[in-house]
C-alpha cells in the first residue's frame, strides 16, 4: 500500500530528473545552433577574437668539406637577444619595496655588458631610449648574432626580462684555410662569393613554417596548428685537401713576403685524375672576417688572374716540335744569344752567348729564346696554334670555380712576324694557373690530358649524390713524345743553375721556370717588373703531381729563381701528405749540345 510519505520522495526525483533533462535539452540545442545551424557565423567571430600567429622554421645550410670529409665551411646557431624595458621597470619597482629578491636593473646590466661585449653605459641606454619612447614598451634589442657561449651566459642570470631567439649562422673553422676557393656569406645568410655563391643550388636550405591562431590571452588554439617542415642543404664535397692546403697557405705567405711580392700562389694538380689538390695563394680572405680583407684579395686569383706565362711555354713549344715536327731530345740548331729571323724578326736571349749548336733538350736547360723560336720553324705556326688549343690554353679549365678566367691565343692570322716567334717563349699569349697546370699534366701524363677539377660532389640530405660533368680525357701527344718530354724536363732541373734549390732527396724530378713580362696598360711591358712562375712534377719516371708556383712581381728576386724554394717545400710536403714512394732508378743525363 502506497503511502502519501513514499510517494513525495519518488515524485521529487522525477521533478528533478526532468528538470535536468530540460537543462540537457538546452544545452543540446544551443550546441546544435552554434555548432551547426549558426557555425559559419561563430567561426567567423571566432577568427575575428583570435590572432594569427607563425613561427619561421630553419633549415639548416649544407657544410663545405674536403676530399677527406673534414668541414671547411659548416652552420651554427647565433641567437639575436631582447630586452622588455616594462618588465624591468615593474621588477625593479618590487626589488625596492621589498617584495622581490631579484637584483635591480644597475646590477644585472652589468653582468650583461660582460657577457655581450658591449659596455654597462650601452646597455642600459638601450633600456631608457625605448623607455623615453613608449613607458610600456615590451620590445628592446639587446643584440643579435650572439654566441651559444654567450646565450647561455645570459640564460644562467635568469632574468625573465631577457629573451633570445636563434637562428643558424655561417662558420668558417680553420679561418682562412681555402677561404679564396670556399668564399663567405652575408650576415643576412645570403652567400657572397666563390663557391658558397656558385653552388648556392647545393647548398641552400629551404626554410619551413608553423602556423597557428592563438586568442587574447596569447595561448594557442588547439587544432589550428600546421608545419611545412625545413629541408636543409646538401653537403659540398670539394678534391682540396685541407691539411695540405693550410701549409701551403704558410708556405705562400712567406715567400710572398720574403720576395716582396705583391701575390704568390701554389696549385697542387694530380696527374692521373685532373683533380687540384691544393689552390694555396697570398693574401687571401679569412671568411670569419672578411672586412680585414680588401676586396680584391676575397676571390681567388688562381682562378681568375691571368699571365704572361714565359718560359714555361717552351716546354709545350718542344712537346709540339716532337710530336708533329720529328725531332728528338738530341736534336740541334744553331743559335747565338741574338737572331735575326729571315722575315726581320729578332729574338735575344736574357744572357750572352755565342753561336752553340743547342739540342733541344739545352734550349730548355738554359732556357733560350733564340734556340726554341729556331726549334719552333720545325712545324708551321698553324700547327703550333693547334697544339696550344690542344693543350687547352685559352679555353678555361670548367673548374667549377665561377667566372673563372681563360688565357688567350690569337688566331694565326692574327700573329706578326715578331708574335709568331715570341709565343713560342711564352710572350704575346695569355693563360692561367690551372690551365698551365693542366697543360703539363697532359705532357707527363702520357699525352693524355685530364678535365680538372675542384668539386668532388654534392651530396643531398636524402643522401643522392651528384658529381660535376666533366669532359673526357683527351689525348694531346703520343706516349713516345710524353716519354722524351719527361726525360727533356727532368734533365732542366738537374742542369739548370738552380737544381741544387729544387732537388727533393729520393726523388725524380723535373719542370721548367717562366719569367713573364707585365703589361703597362699601353700596349709595352713595364721595366723590370715580372710575373715569374716555376712548374714542375714528380716523380718523374711515374708522374703523380704537378705543382705551380707563381709570385707577382717579386722584388728581392725578380726571376723565375724567386719560386725555387717555395716549389722545393711545396712538392715535398705534396709527396709526403699522399705517401708517394721514393724513386728506385736513376735519371739520364742528357747532352746540352749537339
Amino acid at each position: 500500500m502506497t503511502t502519501r510519505s513514499t510517494r513525495s520522495p519518488r515524485r521529487r526525483t522525477v521533478v528533478a530528473l526532468a528538470v535536468v533533462l530540460a537543462v540537457l535539452a538546452g544545452f543540446i540545442v544551443r550546441l546544435v545552433d552554434i555548432q551547426v545551424v549558426n557555425a559559419e557565423e561563430h567561426i567567423e567571430d571566432s577568427l575575428n577574437t583570435a590572432f594569427a600567429g607563425s613561427q619561421e622554421l630553419y633549415g639548416t645550410r649544407g657544410a663545405i668539406v674536403d676530399q677527406n670529409g673534414q668541414t671547411l665551411a659548416g652552420s651554427i646557431l647565433r641567437y639575436d637577444c631582447q630586452l622588455s624595458p616594462l618588465l624591468i621597470t615593474q621588477i625593479d619597482a618590487e626589488v625596492l619595496e621589498g617584495e622581490s629578491e631579484a637584483r635591480l636593473w644597475a646590477e644585472v646590466s652589468e653582468d650583461v655588458a660582460e657577457i655581450t661585449g658591449q659596455t654597462p653605459e650601452e646597455v642600459r641606454q638601450i633600456v631608457a631610449t625605448a623607455l623615453a619612447e613608449n613607458a610600456n614598451s615590451e620590445y628592446a634589442q639587446l643584440k643579435k648574432g650572439v654566441s651559444t657561449e654567450q646565450f647561455r651566459a645570459l640564460a644562467d642570470l635568469k632574468a625573465p626580462y631577457i629573451t633570445c631567439m636563434s637562428h643558424p649562422a655561417r662558420a668558417y673553422p680553420d679561418g682562412a684555410v681555402a677561404g679564396n676557393l670556399v668564399g663567405f656569406v652575408g650576415t643576412d645568410g645570403q652567400p657572397q662569393e666563390s663557391l658558397e655563391l656558385s653552388q648556392n643550388d647545393c647548398l641552400a636550405a629551404t626554410n619551413g613554417v608553423r602556423t597557428y591562431e592563438k586568442g587574447k590571452d596569447g595561448v594557442v588554439i588547439p587544432g589550428t596548428e600546421s608545419e611545412t617542415p625545413a629541408t636543409d642543404g646538401g653537403t659540398l664535397q670539394l678534391t682540396i685537401n685541407r691539411d695540405l692546403q693550410w701549409y701551403l697557405q704558410q708556405l705562400i705567405a712567406e715567400q710572398t713576403q720574403n720576395m716582396a711580392a705583391q701575390h704568390g700562389s701554389v696549385l697542387v694538380y694530380e696527374v692521373k685524375t685532373g683533380k687540384v689538390r691544393a689552390a694555396a695563394e697570398y693574401p687571401t680572405v679569412d671568411p670569419n672576417n672578411v672586412d680585414a680583407t680588401d676586396v680584391k684579395g676575397r676571390t681567388s686569383q688562381i682562378f681568375l688572374g691571368t699571365f704572361e706565362p714565359g718560359s714555361t711555354f717552351k716546354g709545350l713549344t718542344a712537346a709540339t716540335v716532337v710530336d708533329a715536327g720529328g725531332q728528338t731530345p738530341d736534336s740541334t740548331v744553331v743559335a747565338s744569344s741574338e737572331e735575326f729571323f729571315a722575315d726581320g724578326a729578332r729574338v735575344r736571349d736574357a744572357f750572352k752567348h755565342p753561336a752553340y749548336t743547342y739540342t733541344l733538350t739545352g734550349v730548355l736547360i738554359d732556357s733560350s729564346n733564340a734556340g726554341i723560336s729556331k726549334f719552333s720553324e720545325k712545324v708551321d705556326r698553324q700547327t703550333r696554334y693547334d697544339y696550344f688549343q690542344k693543350f687547352g690554353i685559352g679555353q678555361g679549365t670548367g673548374s667549377g670555380y665561377p667566372a673563372e678566367s681563360n688565357g688567350l691565343v690569337h688566331p694565326v692570322d692574327q700573329w706578326g712576324t715578331q708574335t709568331a716567334y715570341n709565343t713560342s717563349f711564352g710572350q704575346g699569349v695569355v693563360t692561367t694557373m690551372p690551365e698551365l697546370a693542366r697543360a703539363y699534366g697532359a705532357i707527363v701524363n702520357g699525352g693524355v690530358r685530364m678535365p680538372l677539377q675542384i668539386i668532388e660532389s654534392c651530396t643531398k640530405p636524402d643522401g643522392t649524390v651528384i658529381v660535376p660533368e666533366v669532359p673526357e680525357p683527351e689525348r694531346v701527344l703520343s706516349e713516345s713524345t710524353s716519354a722524351q718530354m719527361r726525360e727533356m724536363l727532368e734533365n732542366v732541373f738537374l742542369q739548370a743553375p738552380y737544381a741544387k734549390t729544387v732537388e727533393i732527396p729520393g726523388y725524380r724530378i723535373g719542370g721548367k721556370t717562366g719569367t713573364g713580362e707585365k703589361s703597362d696598360g699601353n700596349g709595352g711591358y713595364k721595366q723590370g717588373v715580372y710575373y715569374t712562375t716555376m712548374v714542375g712534377f714528380a716523380p718523374a719516371e711515374d708522374p703523380e703531381y704537378v705543382v705551380v708556383v707563381t709570385l707577382d712581381e717579386p722584388t728581392k728576386v725578380t726571376s723565375s729563381a724567386a719560386n725555387a724554394t717555395a716549389f722545393q717545400k711545396a712538392m715535398t710536403q705534396v709527396l709526403k701528405t699522399y705517401r708517394v714512394m721514393p724513386s728506385t732508378t736513376a735519371p739520364e743525363l742528357l747532352p746540352k749540345f749537339g
